[in-house]
């Protein structure tokens, strides 16, 4: 007989990869067809094959989260551990990611670190289960999340399953002073500065400087402690060389050292030194006498004129008038008897029918600020903001309240929030200003953090610089210049606004940005040196607050001197310790801002020149791209 072979193809459920001799084979693990004559089993939902597995092998899927993350911090540095998933997805190809997320703000949602974060031995595709992390910053939040990964996981849709560590670091040890120059020498002594280190890490305490002459062997070292960033060491020998290295000090310990420097003390003694020292002295006295004796005539002057004049407000007029002829030059509402008469002369008086309140915005000092509607006759309907004087003031907030207006009114500028009118015949009192639609800067940038070009944010900080330059041609000082003093319309402009001085003479404020100080409150974080210490609020104090807006703007509303409390504020201040550029804050805005912090306050710059600046930056970004990361240095006065 003749035997006939018959091809049976292959009942569902079975495969067979090639054609020709064989038997059918079951479907893989996590595959399945429903179709007869299959060379191939399809994966089922959620399962997948790697494109470098063969066509025959067993579906896998993608792994579970890592357990049992284990974080340890260190200062600045954080080891994190962790343990195999439950499921590995079937799979022998496992990795690990490790993404590192910084967290600025309790409600902001975390930001992906900067590449300075040293992540060890790598952050992606690690066989190990342990990594270090390196060169964070201190006192601050971040967010880890470690992510199981295999040769499947590119197939899925969703995102690497994780488990999420949250960690705040420690405060942190200074880093190395950067380097020591010598500033003058003697036969006895050596005058050393030097400039803070890069990384602070916190308020910088005192710096060491140990120093031994250069003789070959064990030389016997010596030290000596300094308050600020200079020195002078004294008791040492003629005409000899001495290696000189200084390191700061924190609460968290001492830093590392300078690198080694070699000075030499001079052969001779400087008999000139004593008149040299006192030379500024006898300059500085003789400058002051000079003063004194121009202060006391010019108040000569002004208690004769103001005797001629009759009032204090015409002589303030005319004295005005005479100082800046054909310049508008603000008037003090204050120095009217009446404040009423203030109100009268600066601002429009506003029927209460042109007005209709829609809702709530928000709580000002003395009740609530809403939004709502303004028509006037003969001009079109606007959206306005409307300040609101709560029930059962007393005649002092009263006139604290429209005082505000009586200055506002007085300012005509695109970047100075403009007044439309007030109701003082109605109740409650209403003040109607223009309506920003984004609100105060700071709260904006929160909102808005890495959103915006370099380019835009230099925008913002010229238009609020323009609006500083007419307040201050205008001979007004600000006193409280802040980002959340700022508002930003719409089409991203910012005006100056916030113009109550209630705060700075009443004590009773609850808020705790404004800090007690001689007798009034103070927004210490913001306000210059002397004008905490002598209350000498100047232009030039309104230019160190303006150096901290725009650190606030650059670093996309950071609280200034992040978690330190006032006091520690001012002594570092006093110290010479100066902010740190903000992330990606290129080198020229950060010099800009050293300038604004000068301790002098006759060298800082005057608004037209920051106007001037911030325009040439705008005409030329190249400049803007140029970034402050690895070289930052803190500003020594």
């Amino acid at each position: 007989g003749v035997c006939v072979c018959v091809c049976v193809s292959c009942f569902p459920g079975t495969f067979k990869s090639k054609f020709g001799e064989g038997s059918c084979a079951p479907c893989p693990s996590n595959s399945r067809t429903g179709s007869r004559g299959s060379n191939i089993c399809p994966c089922l939902s959620g399962f997948y094959r790697a494109d470098s597995d063969a066509p025959d092998s067993a579906c896998t899927t993608i792994p579970s989260a890592p357990r049992n993350v284990i974080s340890s911090v260190n200062e600045t540095s954080l080891a994190l551990e962790w343990e195999e998933p439950e499921d590995t997805g079937g799979r022998s190809d496992l990795v690990y990611n490790v993404v590192c997320k910084k967290c600025l703000r309790d409600r902001s949602p975390c930001t992906r670190c900067d590449d300075n974060v040293d992540v060890g031995p790598r952050r992606l595709g690690l066989r190990q289960r342990k990594v270090v992390v390196r060169n964070l910053q201190a006192h601050t939040r971040y967010s880890f999340e470690v992510q199981a990964v295999n040769g499947v996981s590119g197939k899925n849709l969703m995102s690497p399953r994780y488990s999420t560590v949250n960690i705040t670091t420690n405060q942190a040890a200074p880093s190395a002073v950067p380097t020591v120059h010598l500033m003058r020498s003697t036969s006895d002594t050596l005058s050393l500065s030097w400039l803070p280190p890069e990384k602070p890490n916190g308020v910088i305490l005192d710096y060491e400087i140990k120093y031994h002459e250069r003789v070959s062997g064990q030389p016997m070292s010596h030290t000596v402690t300094s308050q600020h960033s200079s020195a002078k060491v004294e008791g040492l020998r003629g005409a000899t060389p001495y290696v000189v290295q200084v390191r700061a000090r924190t609460v968290a310990g001492y830093g590392r050292y300078s690198n080694p420097m070699e000075f030499s003390t001079s052969l001779h003694s400087d008999p000139q030194k004593s008149v040299q020292d006192q030379l500024p002295l006898i300059i500085g006295s003789a400058s002051a006498g000079l003063l004194v004796i121009v202060a006391l005539v010019v108040m000569a002057v002004v208690c004769l004129k103001k005797q001629r004049s009759g009032s204090e407000l015409e002589y303030t007029e005319k004295l005005q008038q005479y100082i800046s002829p054909g310049v508008k030059v603000y008037i003090d509402p204050f120095t009217y008897e009446d404040p009423n008469d203030a109100i009268h002369e600066f601002a429009k008086e506003i029927d209460i029918s042109c007005v209709k309140i829609e809702e709530v915005i928000g709580a000002g000092e003395f009740g609530e600020v809403c939004r709502g509607r303004l028509k006037q006759a003969g001009r079109r309907e606007m959206v306005v903001a409307i300040k609101t004087l709560k029930a059962g003031y007393t005649e002092r907030q009263r006139r604290d309240f429209l005082a505000e207006a009586s200055i506002m009114g007085q300012f005509d500028h695109p970047n100075v929030i403009r007044l439309e009118g007030v109701l003082t015949r109605s109740c409650p009192v209403l003040i109607i200003t223009e309506f920003m639609e984004n609100g105060a800067l700071d709260s904006f940038l929160r909102l808005n953090d890495g959103r915006f070009t370099m380019t835009q944010l230099v925008g913002m900080l010229r238009g609020i610089a323009a609006g500083m330059k007419y307040l201050s041609d205008m001979n007004y000082v600000h006193r409280d210049l802040a980002a959340r003093n700022i508002l930003v319309n719409s089409n991203l402009v910012c005006k100056v606004s916030d113009f109550g001085l209630s705060r700075f003479l009443d004590d009773t404020s609850a808020d705790p940005t404004y800090t007690s100080s001689l007798g009034g409150k103070i927004p210490i974080r913001w306000t210059a040196p002397e004008a905490i210490a002598f209350r000498k609020f100047t232009s030039a104090s309104d230019v160190w607050s303006y150096g901290i807006v725009m650190w606030e703007v650059v670093s996309y509303g950071e609280r200034p001197y992040w978690d330190m409390s006032n006091q520690d504020v001012m002594t570092a201040v006093e110290q010479d310790y100066r902010l740190p550029p903000p992330m990606d804050c290129p080198m020229v805005l950060h010099q800009l801002m050293l300038e604004c912090w000068m301790k002098e306050r006759n060298l800082r710059p005057k608004f037209c020149r920051i106007v001037s600046t911030l325009d040439k930056l705008l005409r030329n970004a190249a400049s803007l791209k140029v970034h402050q990361q690895q070289h930052q240095q803190l500003w020594e006065p």
